[in-house]
């Protein structure tokens, strides 16, 4: 008995690694059939966004480099590159956005960090004040604002009773005014992607960091920011190309003073018989905002490599 059993062993040990391939290529072989069956699921929402995103983008190019007679010209472009308006306007747009995206960090992280550590049920309660502004129309908060801050407005009023200033403060229609706006507009789409970031977080890590003889400062900034870094990054970049493109509030708040690329943009279609002028500013700042995607995507992968 136990020699037939010796006897066989040697085969069934010669068996096994080609029952482990004959295995291995059924499962590969499943996994090809899923991914097709998959791919034939995603086709028609795939074609809705070739046609919904994709054409569009195409017929800006297009119209960027011909014009009215229909001939291939990079006269759109050099317009852009000669004028030293048009670069002044885009220096301004990076600038503001810039710098509200940074004031949105100093003032969204901080909240962020304080809601992620309050229970469930309260920070659910405090949340709802990052959202009602999304609950008001764009239009209506920016015109608030102009209401605020305006000479005679509630903000003058309140300064000039405290004793702070003797005349009223211009506070709109300028870069102060946009500012304003614009950072209590995009405040909500830095903290949302933060808060879900930081929850995600276990809190046994903190405490792991201070039973390890580290100090509540340096336990933050090894621990918790590190893991914090990509909802800060994707709500950094989302608020970022959010402010390239605002049309309302800086045509309201800046009064015609702050100009935007996309005021630009609205300007050349109503200036020029064609729309060569505006598409070409179109395809330049979404060149730029690729640039910002894929820079920002390098610099968080380059991260992600020094921390791992």
């Amino acid at each position: 008995m136990s020699l037939a059993a010796g006897m066989g062993a040697p085969g069934g040990a010669r068996g096994a690694p080609a029952a482990a391939a004959l295995n291995t290529a059924g499962l590969r072989q499943d996994e090809r059939a899923e991914r097709r069956m998959l791919a034939l699921l995603c086709a028609p929402g795939m074609l809705v966004v070739l046609l919904l995103l994709f054409l569009p983008i195409g017929w800006l190019f297009w119209f960027s480099v011909i014009d009215g007679a229909g001939t291939f010209t990079a006269e759109n472009y050099a317009r852009i590159w000669h004028g030293g308006a048009y670069v002044a306007i885009f220096v301004t747009t990076f600038e503001i956005s810039l710098l509200v995206t940074a004031i949105c960090l100093v003032l969204g992280y901080p909240l962020a960090y304080c809601l992620s550590q309050l229970p469930s049920r309260l920070a659910g309660i405090l949340l709802l004040g990052v959202l009602v502004p999304f609950w008001t129309s764009l239009l209506v908060r920016t015109y608030a604002w102009l209401v605020l801050l305006q000479r005679k407005g509630l903000v003058n009023d309140l300064l000039i009773g405290l004793g702070l200033t003797d005349q009223p403060l211009m506070l709109v229609h300028n870069t102060l005014g946009v500012i304003i706006g614009m950072t209590h507009i995009m405040l909500p789409f830095l903290v949302l992607p933060l808060y879900v970031s930081m929850r995600a977080i276990d809190p046994l890590l903190m405490k792991a960091a201070a039973s390890l003889g580290g100090r509540p400062a340096a336990a933050f900034w090894t621990v918790f920011f590190p893991l914090s870094l990509p909802g800060l990054v994707a709500g950094l970049v989302l608020t970022f190309i959010l402010c390239l493109g605002f049309y309302v509030t800086p045509a309201i708040l800046g009064g015609g003073r702050v100009q935007f690329i996309s005021q630009r943009i609205y300007a050349s279609v109503s200036l020029f018989p064609t729309w060569g002028p505006a598409s070409a500013l179109g395809v330049v700042l979404l060149t730029l905002t690729g640039a910002v995607l894929l820079l920002s995507h390098a610099l968080l992968k380059r991260w992600r490599r020094h921390l791992g």
